[in-house]
């Protein structure tokens, strides 16, 4: 269980911009690249965020590592926008499947810009030709049930490839609350106060909606200060702000 004195002394704190997010998740990356971690997945949970503005900002943690790298978007037309915004960058910019978008010898790394469950079949076999490469995955859309299906097919890919993909940084708001994971550290639940973002709890698996809310509520279970699976519960503040307020903060 994770004990009060560790939760307040904790390296992460919840972002007060897109900008901090970014930085936050460009850190992670480069912790987990240091620490070998092949596949992972950065996500900023946040609808109203594009793609390609965001990749701008991440692509130079694979770049201050002196990392040979390319950029994958899901077709070609978001890839060669990006080129241009970016000021056709000497790094490869493509549209998975596009002609001149090989996976090649010397390359050290993979960055894959929302991806979606469309082209999930085409980004799993990059991983598999990627090997021990490293391999991206920023905002990822992989896990549309409406086209991997609920059945076999779905369990199959999910226990075959979305697995694999560990997610090194996550941010999402919640009412009156954040959920956040920053590599190397655990899953975190912060809730809002009027003084800011108090840290509840860390978790080694990322927690349901369920357990978060019991997190938040301070519910008891195996004793007054900890829920059935050991996590530590925090109480309950006074004051939960809007998330259209976190929300607007992120995007300025």
């Amino acid at each position: 269980m994770t004990q009060d004195g560790a939760l307040n002394s904790a390296v992460t704190t919840v972002p007060a911009s897109l900008d901090e997010a970014i930085a936050q998740a460009r850190g992670a990356a480069q912790a987990a690249i240091r620490a070998g971690v092949p596949r992972m997945v950065v996500e900023l949970a946040y609808s109203e965020l594009k793609g390609a503005p965001v990749a701008q900002q991440f692509y130079p943690a694979l770049q201050e590592l002196g990392l040979v790298f390319k950029v994958y978007f899901p077709d070609a037309g978001g890839a060669a926008l990006a080129r241009r915004d970016w000021g056709n960058p000497d790094f490869v910019v493509r549209g998975i499947g596009e002609l001149h978008s090989e996976m090649e010898p010397g390359d050290q790394a993979y960055l894959f810009v929302e991806p979606s469950s469309i082209e999930v079949n085409q980004v799993e076999d990059m991983c598999t030709e990627a090997g021990d490469k490293f391999v991206i995955m920023l905002n990822p859309k992989l896990e549309d049930v409406a086209t991997i299906g609920i059945g076999y097919a779905g369990r199959q890919l999910r226990d075959r490839f979305l697995s694999t993909l560990e997610p090194i940084y996550y941010l999402r708001p919640l009412e009156g609350s954040v959920l956040l994971r920053c590599y190397p550290h655990p899953w975190q639940v912060w809730q809002e106060t009027e003084a800011g973002y108090n840290l509840l709890a860390e978790t080694p698996q990322k927690p349901s909606g369920e357990e978060i809310d019991r997190i938040l509520l301070g519910e008891t279970a195996a004793d007054p200060g900890t829920a059935a699976d050991g996590t530590l519960k925090g109480k309950r503040g006074g004051f939960l702000s809007e998330l259209q307020g976190f929300i607007r903060a992120l995007t300025q």
